[in-house]
């Protein structure tokens, strides 16, 4: 049989609960991270039907150190920049690919990456290309980073030490001391990086995010992606024009990708005008947050994050995907988080807050919750 050893793995993947596959959009959406409704808002589609009429090209033709560069990009990434308080911004075709290009290249031999043991699977493949030396830390614990920096150093550790974290967490929902990971920051001269993916627009100050204090900081580089409450795809990275300039010149995911949409980058400017503009957005999604924690405490007796990231732990694989299966039954779409992406033992639901919910509609869900742990436990 062709492709043999694919199928014995995919076999062991069933056989702990662990195959996936792609399903479509069903059922209300407890899921996506459009936590702002603006992907598939009016204003967008206006916002992509004007930049068509206008003459926006959809695709960019090469890579934007050829001929893919276009005004677009540049007038994004002029608007985010001052729009998040960056000294510039540098505009990429997916959050993924712009942190992988961040701990690929930024990072030389000598230096010290210290990341948040839950941090972005992103930052591991970039991890994976660097020159440096990494290690994981425990999960949002400041003073095991500042003990493992000062161990560093009194080793002879003469580089840049670099601090990876994120400010809302994919899976957890919790958030780091921001001011206590800048202290240790500076304490050491270190580089903080920090993955707003999941704050972007939905959190901060005209939602910019909680590290919106921090930017323009030279030692503080940002992530910023579109693809979730902004509500279209790609991401910057937030840094000083030196970073900017090293990234374009070293980082292999920049340089050899094909630009991203023009098109896109016309629409996801005025996605930072809505979320900017349009603060009932954030406040509804606020509302909402509060909501389902009273009723995740009422109906199933847990604690819910303090984020619109709520994850309810479920232990076993397969139990984690047949609850969520029975929820899917009843219309609700939810998934079932399993390991790798999450730590052995801590498969899960994660249930994703979105400004288009209703109160009654998450009521519902905890209610079914409820239910389906009671009768599959």
């Amino acid at each position: 049989m062709r492709y043999h050893e694919f199928a014995t793995q995919l076999g062991e993947l069933k056989e702990r609960g662990r195959f996936r596959q792609l399903r479509a959009r069903a059922g209300i959406d407890f899921t996506s991270n459009d936590y702002l409704g603006l992907a598939e808002s009016d204003e967008l589609r206006r916002a992509a039907t004007e930049a068509i009429a206008r003459g926006v090209p959809v695709g960019a033709g090469g890579s934007r150190l050829l001929r893919g560069n276009h005004a677009e990009h540049e007038a994004l990434e002029a608007e985010a920049a001052c729009h998040f308080g960056a000294e510039t911004a540098l505009y990429f075709g997916a959050g993924y690919t712009a942190n992988h290009a961040i701990f690929s290249t930024l990072p030389q031999r000598g230096d010290l990456v210290l990341y948040d043991a839950l941090v972005h699977a992103s930052v591991h493949e970039g991890l994976r290309h660097c020159r440096a030396t990494h290690d994981a830390v425990l999960h949002n614990d400041t003073g095991a980073f500042d003990a493992k920096l000062t161990q560093w150093r009194k080793a002879g550790g003469r580089g840049r030490p670099w601090i990876a974290i994120e400010s809302v967490y994919s899976m957890d929902g919790d958030s780091p001391d921001l001011a206590e990971f800048i202290a240790v920051a500076d304490r050491h001269d270190a580089t903080l990086v920090i993955d707003e993916a999941h704050a972007t627009g939905a959190l901060g100050p005209d939602g910019r995010g909680l590290a919106a204090r921090l930017e323009g900081r030279d030692n503080v580089i940002t992530l910023h992606t579109c693809g979730k409450a902004l509500g279209t795809s790609g991401g910057f990275v937030l840094a000083p024009g030196i970073v900017r300039d090293f990234l374009v010149n070293r980082a292999r995911p920049f340089i050899f990708a094909t630009a991203p949409s023009p098109l896109i980058a016309a629409v996801t400017r005025a996605a930072l005008a809505l979320s900017r503009d349009q603060p009932d957005r954030r406040e509804r999604l606020a509302q909402l947050v509060a909501h389902a924690a009273r009723e995740l405490k009422a109906r199933c007796g847990l604690d819910a994050s303090p984020s619109h990231i709520l994850p309810i732990i479920i232990g076993p694989d397969a139990r984690a995907v047949a609850v969520a299966t029975a929820l899917q039954a009843q219309g609700f779409d939810v998934r079932a988080i399993r390991p790798p992406t999450v730590p052995e033992g801590t498969a899960r639901l994660r249930i994703a807050l979105t400004a288009r919910l209703s109160e009654t509609m998450i009521s519902e869900l905890f209610d079914a919750t409820a239910d389906a742990l009671r009768r599959l436990s």
